[in-house]
């Protein structure tokens, strides 16, 4: 399990921004944009790596590398920052339903698609949602690839304290020579500002680019 760290509000350049918005009804903002992945999947293709896995490596490694996504609102109402984040993923079954899992990150691909496979398998074989683990060092993940969306809401509830990014993907559609996915992100703006989303799809997009662990 990773570690956790308090953050100190009272010396944070963003404390007038997070007691702002911190009791906000509705603190979640989110928008969508398109990723280019037609370098993974052409990778995926010719090495027979599941696509899935592959984008999900590399999601949650741009994650892993922008620190505003790694804070989280504790039960307390303090800042917390996990050392590593993981992906509290749906999967589909066969049936038509899903269950939520709880993946945990590593940096090295074949021990994350190792841990992935292992989760995939567990919630395919049962029942139920199967909630993950408690553990809100996560960030929620879905995948709806039956859409193109070009936007994207949340189910969430008003009386629940919860600053859990959320990330979603959709259908790829061609266009242009490239293989565009579209990827809805949601945050808390008590935690994260607009740089910081402009940041994650920079980082996504470039780890998606690139062929190598």
């Amino acid at each position: 399990m990773s570690s956790i760290k308090k953050l100190n509000i009272d010396t944070w350049v963003r404390k007038d921004h997070f007691n702002f918005y911190k009791d906000f009804d509705k603190p979640f903002y989110g928008l969508t944009a398109n990723v280019d992945v037609k370098i993974a999947r052409e990778f995926c293709d010719a090495t027979k790596n599941s696509f899935f896995i592959w984008y999900l490596h590399k999601c949650f490694t741009a994650v892993n590398e922008i620190e505003s996504l790694k804070y989280r609102i504790d039960d307390e109402g303090e800042v917390s920052i996990h050392e590593k984040i993981g992906a509290s993923a749906t999967i589909n079954r066969p049936n038509g339903t899903f269950g939520f899992s709880y993946i945990d990150y590593d940096s090295d691909f074949d021990v994350f698609q190792a841990n992935t496979q292992q989760e995939i398998d567990r919630v395919q074989n049962s029942e139920g949602l199967v909630p993950s683990n408690g553990n809100i060092g996560t960030i929620h993940f879905s995948a709806i690839p039956w859409v193109h969306f070009t936007s994207l809401s949340h189910a969430m509830h008003s009386g629940f304290k919860d600053s859990i990014p959320k990330i979603s993907v959709g259908k790829i559609q061609e266009r242009d020579n490239q293989l565009l996915m579209p990827v809805s992100i949601h945050v808390h703006h008590a935690l994260v500002d607009g740089s910081d989303i402009g940041t994650f799809y920079q980082r996504f997009q470039n780890h998606l680019n690139k062929t190598t662990n």
